[in-house]
């Protein structure tokens, strides 16, 4: 059996020996790509006495600014002392001779994640409410985070976020596109009209959903560790919450995560009451949500859009892509519906 696709085993084996804590040196590895995951690739590796996991980029269309393997460890690093659950990290490698791209290694932590539409069904009521609360309270937890006492008060610019988002994801799409898409075109067109004033900064996700949290092996009510920080800066946390919400109650958003809408889910809290929870969490005025959940499938769109390309040139690893381009405009579709019954008025021209 060769090697899994994005990874050199030879060669990672000789640089776990000199750089990962506790590994044997020259000890010959094993990596299995772990099931899931649309963008960066994670594999769980192994000596046959310990196990860690590796993040690196995909293989392929990579965009500018995109997958940054040293911003992904800084920030996972910088968290390990605060409440927000993250693993321990071991190493960061940023010679792409070793495998071909930059990569970090970090412990594997044992729990759950669910990746699919089974194993959210599989929850009872009562796990259901008490994971709900769960990721609401670690998102806010998130938002707590004083930048400048964890040390990344330079990991973004948060001045300016919300307009840059908007603008930096509109070149994202001129970059990644396949096919021409007017309507995503007139929504980008509709963010940049009706930009709120962002309250105070915080440090963002970027990505923040059920399957890129980990549970607790025991207890649904409990995170052991949030995942996939790729997209994390320092700016306006309701861009958070947007993506949140629209994860948690759009089916077309779900196909890209777990497949299911989780407020449809018996015991999951509506979307209504995650808002109220996080509001109550954080004190943050929640009032321009609208435009958060539409910026939220804007970016979601052009992602997806990034991973239906990387498809069509032959470099996903996994299964599960062959559905993807036709998400795009149909996430582009929801988001205009949203914005066109929005109370703000810039969204609806």
């Amino acid at each position: 059996m060769g090697d899994p696709e994005g990874v050199d085993l030879p060669a990672l084996s000789r640089w776990f020996g000199d750089h990962v804590p506790d590994a044997h040196a020259n000890r010959q590895l094993t990596a299995t790509l772990i099931a899931g995951g649309r963008s960066n690739l994670t594999y769980f590796v192994g000596d046959g006495t310990r196990e860690w996991v590796l993040r690196r980029p995909p293989l392929g269309h990579v965009l500018p600014t995109a997958h940054d393997m040293g911003r992904e460890h800084r920030v996972i690093s910088a968290l390990a002392d605060t409440p927000v659950p993250v693993p321990r990290v071991d190493a960061l490698c940023t010679d792409e001779s070793v495998i071909g791209a930059p990569f970090y290694v970090m412990e594997k932590v044992e729990g759950r994640v669910l990746r699919d539409a089974g194993a959210v069904a599989a929850l009872s009521a009562d796990e259901a409410a008490a994971c709900s609360r769960a990721l609401v309270d670690v998102l806010a937890s998130i938002h707590s985070v004083d930048p400048f006492a964890v040390g990344l008060d330079d990991f973004g610019r948060p001045e300016g976020y919300l307009e840059r988002q908007v603008r930096r994801w509109g070149q994202q799409w001129e970059r990644s596109k396949t096919r021409e898409l007017p309507l995503l075109e007139e929504l980008a067109r509709r963010l940049q009209a009706a930009l709120p004033r962002s309250g105070p900064p915080a440090i963002v996700h970027g990505d923040y959903r059920l399957d890129n949290t980990m549970l607790a092996p025991d207890d649904a009510g409990r995170i052991v560790a949030v995942l996939d920080w790729e997209m994390a800066t320092l700016g306006d946390p309701l861009a958070d919450v947007g993506l949140f919400l629209l994860y948690w109650g759009e089916a077309d958003a779900q196909i890209v995560a777990t497949g299911a809408a989780l407020a449809d889910r018996p015991g999951f809290l509506t979307p209504d009451e995650v808002v109220d929870r996080y509001a109550r969490a954080s004190g943050r005025p929640i009032d321009a949500l609208d435009f958060y959940v539409a910026l939220a499938a804007f970016k979601l769109a052009i992602i997806v859009e990034g991973i239906h390309a990387r498809f069509l040139q032959g470099k996903t690893v996994g299964e599960g892509f062959e559905g993807m381009g036709d998400l795009v405009p149909k996430l582009v579709e929801s988001a205009l519906d949203r914005a066109n019954r929005s109370s703000i008025a810039a969204l609806r021209a």
